[in-house]
């Protein structure tokens, strides 16, 4: 059987009679939850910090020590966490010729005229563009933040690159807080899409009308031929 272009081995079509369509393994969802979570108690504790009137916020960490520790740690998992996502995801976010497309025609994808767009790989252009994000972002947080965690690498650099690094790493968690509203709105404004990550699974109606060729791929896996 040759290599999958457009899907992940764990893709499948479960059931033709409605069809059901598996898009993410418990596996790979877990780890999704796990990223989203440790996100967000690093988006709260990290605002905890960053200016002294959401101070008060670290009083949902046990206070200010409490969350001065655990912020860091929380990084760690959360570089672990995505780093895992990133291995099994980064190749079906490559590039491909439709993107180009897609972008090109923004416009009807935010009128949903999905009729006018090309057909799509599992993702399209700005799933791709939240992935490229988001790990650019992590990977930027990760290092300004090992820079700054005194705790552990207080003589790892200078106190000016240090200076540096703070401002990196608030620039850097500014640019991920929007990255990440931009992904949350964009799950709940696409119907269907949350299924995938709560349940595994989508309809067939779902993914021919977002991602055709996703599809396609999968039922030419079925021995018994296409679902329709």
């Amino acid at each position: 059987m040759p290599r999958p272009i457009y899907s992940e081995p764990g893709d499948r079509i479960e059931s033709v009679k409605p069809v059901t369509v598996s898009r993410y393994r418990g596996f790979i969802r877990a780890n999704h939850w796990i990223t989203a979570v440790t996100l967000i108690l690093l988006l709260i504790s990290g605002l905890a910090f960053f200016h002294p009137s959401l101070y008060f916020l670290t009083g949902l960490f046990g206070g200010g020590q409490n969350a001065r520790w655990l912020h860091p740690v929380i990084g760690v998992v959360l570089f672990v966490s995505f780093m895992v996502m990133f291995v099994q995801l980064w190749r079906l976010n490559l590039p491909k010729p439709e993107d180009t497309t897609w972008v090109a025609q923004i416009g009807d994808v935010m009128k949903g005229n999905e009729e006018n767009l090309p057909e799509l790989g599992k993702y399209n252009a700005g799933q791709k563009f939240i992935f490229w994000a988001m790990t650019i972002l992590i990977v930027v947080l990760i290092v300004s933040g090992v820079m700054i965690w005194e705790q552990f690498f207080g003589e790892l650099v200078t106190i000016p690159i240090r200076r540096w690094a703070v401002l990196t790493h608030s620039l850097a968690a500014v640019a991920i807080i929007l990255v990440f509203i931009l992904h949350v709105y964009a799950a709940f404004w696409t119907r269907g899409t949350l299924r995938a990550m709560t349940r595994g699974t989508v309809t067939g109606g779902w993914a021919y009308r977002h991602h055709r060729k996703w599809l396609r791929e999968l039922a030419g896996r079925r021995s018994n031929g296409p679902a329709e």
